[in-house]
């Protein structure tokens, strides 16, 4: 009844309030949300352009029409009440980073004023329609303390509630079955804000505290007072007037208004213009860190932390490929040092013929034909040194090709590895102890150097029981196909069964209908056999009064004749009381024999609807019997199925 009286209270109110066409500069606070929650400077409970319109910036007049402009009177005679027009909702509902931000602060309000269930950013971003209705009656709560939300047609009753509240736009029943989804989303967030800026709103008016402590000091508020009702009297009347005359400004007015205000309240034109100061800074700053906010940062260095792992990830894998080249190279390396020295020895072995044969050179004459054989010979030696460097160096190149290709095809093979180990994984097939291995190492370990032993230990290893285990699992599955196939046989016997036996019951049912509609034809025609006998009894009461009448007659007239027939006194008295008994004998075995026809027929029909009811249970209780041992058929041929 509270809360009736509240909402009736405050649609009574909405309805009082002037509606005004506002200055299009000018903000409300409707569609200031959430973007800051910075308040203009004020002071005190002056800043009061008194209750404005909540509902829209335009709405048309409870008053008759009229036509705005100087010079043009204006009807004050009470028309025909307006509804409101149709208003575009200006605030970008359907930016994301809008309703992120919308999102973070229903979800930090529901934090503070201790909202009872679990919220967070991630639930909020598609709830359900239970988690909106109890976010709705939590906040709902703070305006009225008694409210509960009814158990039904709720899709009607929040709309209604935001409209008594003067929400300025409409919710549609059907946005009350789907909340979460995203068409429907961003305009019940845009109402949740609204209403916890209402819910703010109240709380700040319900304080009764001034914003500073200058006029705090005596206990008195200062608004109540009858001077301030008096300027603001003379303002509503002055503003009216002018309204009335076709103004639809009144700065003049305000300004002086506002001038009469801040001498009566004894403002500081410094202190304000210091506070004004403060609220551009701190304006300024909300609005950077608004910014700020727009961009997850926290999401963003998750983001970066996740790259910087892979790259580290990548980073070690690319450095254990390097140092295994390395340690290749590092051998490679030892081998040619051995080489070098075994070519030094070699070389310092040639030098040293070379000296004992230059020495020898020297000592012996040789002819001009031993000299030309020795330059021969010399060339000879020198082409077959050129040729076996350059097929020396063609050797290191392609030594140097085969090992970059030997590295490129490692890479692979530990690609394919990793790969097989991750199937491998999925498939439960290692480690040894894993649910499908059955004791075997399927598992290939790195080496630094493969070969054939290496192959062919693997094959051996992993290859018969893969095969094996390939065989096993495509036995079992032919196993368990077959095993559906006589499954889904068995099932379509059990249909069939349960149709035939739906089919008895439906005939069951068609006899007990027959019988209902006999024993109705019975209990039609009892009635109408009842009927005709109280129709007799009738009858016969009105021929017993009839004759009553008739005796009364008689025994008057006996005694008005008693003096002129004295003689005959007793003679008449005897057949009167003879006549009497007569009739009422007869009377006697009239309701004698219709009680008992009455009683015959109750016994008749008593009898028939019991043997009714004993036809009808034992059809009911055989249908049952029948229908339990189909189900628990069923439920054998289910659990014999689910443990296959």
């Amino acid at each position: 009844m509270d809360r009736g009286r509240k909402n009736r209270a405050s649609s009574s109110r909405l309805s009082e309030m002037p509606m005004r066409v506002a200055d299009t500069n000018r903000m409300s606070m409707v569609y200031a949300t959430p973007q800051s929650n910075v308040r203009q400077p004020s002071f005190g409970k002056l800043n009061i352009p008194k209750p404005q319109s909540v509902t829209s910036e335009r709405r048309t007049s409870f008053f008759g029409a009229r036509t705005s402009g100087a010079g043009f009177p204006r009807n004050s005679t009470m028309g025909v009440f307006g509804g409101a027009e149709k208003i575009k909702d200006i605030r970008p509902l359907h930016d994301k980073a809008f309703v992120q931000q919308c999102i973070r602060q229903l979800c930090e309000f529901l934090s503070e004023q201790g909202f009872p269930g679990s919220v967070s950013t991630k639930t909020l971003q598609s709830p359900s329609t239970k988690e909106f209705l109890k976010i709705f009656e939590f906040i709902y709560s703070q305006l009225d303390q008694t409210f509960h939300m009814p158990t039904s047609k709720v899709e009607e009753e929040v709309p209604r509630i935001l409209k008594d509240l003067g929400y300025p736009f409409a919710l549609s029943k059907s946005s009350m079955y789907s909340v979460g989804a995203p068409h429907t989303w961003p305009q019940v967030l845009g109402a949740l804000i609204w209403l916890i800026d209402t819910v703010k709103i109240f709380w700040c008016m319900s304080k009764q505290d001034l914003l500073f402590s200058d006029f705090s000091e005596d206990n008195t508020n200062v608004e109540e007072g009858a001077e301030y009702n008096k300027l603001f009297l003379d303002y509503t009347a002055e503003t009216y007037a002018k309204f009335m005359q076709g103004a639809d400004t009144f700065e003049e007015e305000e300004e002086a208004y506002l001038a009469k205000l801040k001498k009566l309240y004894k403002v500081d034109e410094v202190l304000l213009a210091s506070m004004q100061e403060k609220y551009s800074i701190l304006s300024e700053d909300v609005e950077r860190l608004e910014k700020e906010s727009q961009t997850d940062r926290l999401m963003s260095k998750r983001m970066e932390k996740l790259k910087l792992q892979t790259d580290l990830q990548k980073l070690q894998t690319y450095r254990s490929s390097l140092d295994t080249f390395k340690v290749n190279l590092q051998g490679k390396a030892s081998e040619l040092t051995e080489e070098l020295e075994a070519t030094g020895h070699h070389l310092d072995s040639l030098k040293q013929d070379r000296d004992r044969l230059q020495h020898l050179l020297k000592n012996q004459k040789f002819t001009p034909a031993d000299v030309e054989r020795i330059n021969r010979e010399k060339r000879e030696l020198q082409q077959t040194i050129s040729s076996v460097t350059k097929t020396l160096e063609e050797a290191e190149q392609h030594m140097w090709n085969e090992e970059m290709a030997l590295a490129k095809v490692k890479e692979k093979a530990e690609l394919k590895l990793t790969e097989y180990h991750k199937l491998a994984r999925k498939l439960k097939l290692i480690p040894v102890s894993a649910e499908n291995a059955c004791g075997n190492d399927f598992e290939i370990r790195t080496t630094s150097d493969y070969g054939p032993g290496t192959m062919v230990q693997y094959k051996t290893q992993i290859q018969m029981p893969l095969r094996k285990l390939i065989s096993n699992v495509e036995e079992e599955s032919s196993r368990l196909a077959n095993m559906k196939l006589s499954l889904d046989e068995s099932v379509e016997q059990v249909n069939s069964n349960i149709l035939d036996k739906s089919n008895d019951l439906k005939q069951l049912r068609e006899q007990i209908r027959k019988l209902d509609e006999r024993l109705e034809n019975d209990m039609e025609e009892l009635a109408r056999e009842e009927q005709k006998w109280a129709a007799e009894v009738e009858s016969m009461e009105n021929h017993r009064k009839l004759l009553e009448k008739k005796v009364t007659y008689g025994y008057d007239e006996a005694v008005q004749q008693l003096k002129a027939a004295q003689q005959q006194y007793h003679l008449v008295l005897q057949e009167t009381n003879e006549e009497r008994r007569t009739v009422a004998n007869n009377l006697a075995s009239v309701f004698t024999t219709a009680a008992n026809h009455l009683a015959i027929v109750e016994k008749f029909l008593e009898d028939l609807h019991s043997r009714v009811q004993r036809v009808c249970t034992k059809a009911i209780e055989e249908d049952e019997a029948d229908l339990q041992k189909l189900r628990e058929m069923m439920k054998s041929f289910m659990s014999k199925a689910n443990r296959l």
